[in-house]
């Protein structure tokens, strides 16, 4: 899958059997290896939580610092196997797996020099991605292709979506502050205002602002159900260009699937069924009527 496959490998040589088991699971070595790192990423998070957890004792904070540097080490010494196996070295190291790999031995060494880089280590998660290669799951790859490009073909719908979203949260904001900042020392300011605006269009409501004036009160009403309202906005036109996609793929692959009748040996190709062109047994009779009088 070219997602974790940087398709830059050697044509022989340690070097290409290095790849196989590092980058590939068409193999027992590569299978076995992509299920032990797993198994060591999902021990390094184990790990980094665990630091996190107060009352632990010297010993055992210890301990898991010690774990996380050996694991550490074998990411290194991973993500340099890595480097040395592919053959175009730059196409991995910019490829996004290879960005998740360096990223993710970043933050131990930086705990070095800031004490608070030791919590960035649970990063290491978007490692487990490589769970999909392992498991095969093509199908799922290709229904997250789909809904990217979906996203990507209704991006321009979606920004004008977000700009009316802003200005009306900008006036409402705006409106509420001159109706409530003298009486209410929530709306002390537009921009928090405009922070009250966004929570509640949103639905989410935190209650730590609300307005107590009755004309404050009717526009929060209004806002609150417009943004009940707005909500099938963004899943409509995303929704809309998946069907689209989908669709569209289902045609593409509904035409590739007609099959042209093999013509008998010593007969021309041209010709089949008593001089009826291939061309009308995949195009109809349409096509073999423009076919035919071309021919004459």
């Amino acid at each position: 899958m070219r997602f974790f496959d940087p398709e830059s490998r050697p044509k022989y040589g340690w070097r290409a059997r290095g790849y196989a088991i590092i980058f590939e699971t068409d193999t027992r070595a590569g299978m076995l290896f992509d299920i032990t790192l797993l198994g060591v990423i999902l021990l390094s998070i184990i790990v980094v939580s665990l630091e996190t957890v107060q009352g632990l004792a010297a010993s055992q904070v210890k301990s898991l610092r010690i774990t996380e540097w050996v694991l550490t080490g074998l990411f290194t010494v991973e993500y340099i196997a890595r480097i040395v196996v592919v053959k175009d070295k730059r196409r991995y190291v910019l490829s996004l797996m290879g960005l998740v790999d360096l990223i993710a031995l970043l933050p131990t060494y930086l705990s070095l020099l800031f004490l608070d880089a030791q919590a960035l280590q649970i990063i290491r998660a978007l490692r487990l991605l490589r769970v999909f290669r392992v498991l095969e799951l093509g199908p799922l790859a290709d229904e997250g292709s789909s809904l990217v490009r979906a996203l990507l073909a209704s991006r321009h719908k979606i920004m004008v979506f977000m700009a009316t979203m802003l200005i009306v949260v900008v006036i409402q904001g705006a409106l509420l502050y001159f109706i409530e900042h003298q009486i209410n020392p929530g709306f002390s300011s537009i921009p928090r205002s405009i922070y009250w605006a966004i929570v509640t269009l949103t639905t989410v409501g935190y209650g730590d602002i609300a307005p107590v004036s009755v004309p404050g009160q009717f526009i929060a009403s209004l806002l609150m159900l417009f943004g009940y309202g707005i909500i099938a906005v963004p899943t409509g036109i995303v929704g809309a260009e998946v069907a689209l996609a989908e669709l569209i793929r289902r045609r593409m692959g509904s035409e590739a699937e007609q099959v042209v009748l093999p013509s008998p040996a010593g007969v021309d190709p041209s010709n089949c069924a008593g001089g009826v062109p291939a061309s009308a047994i995949v195009g109809g009779p349409a096509h073999a009527n423009v076919t035919t009088q071309e021919r004459d």
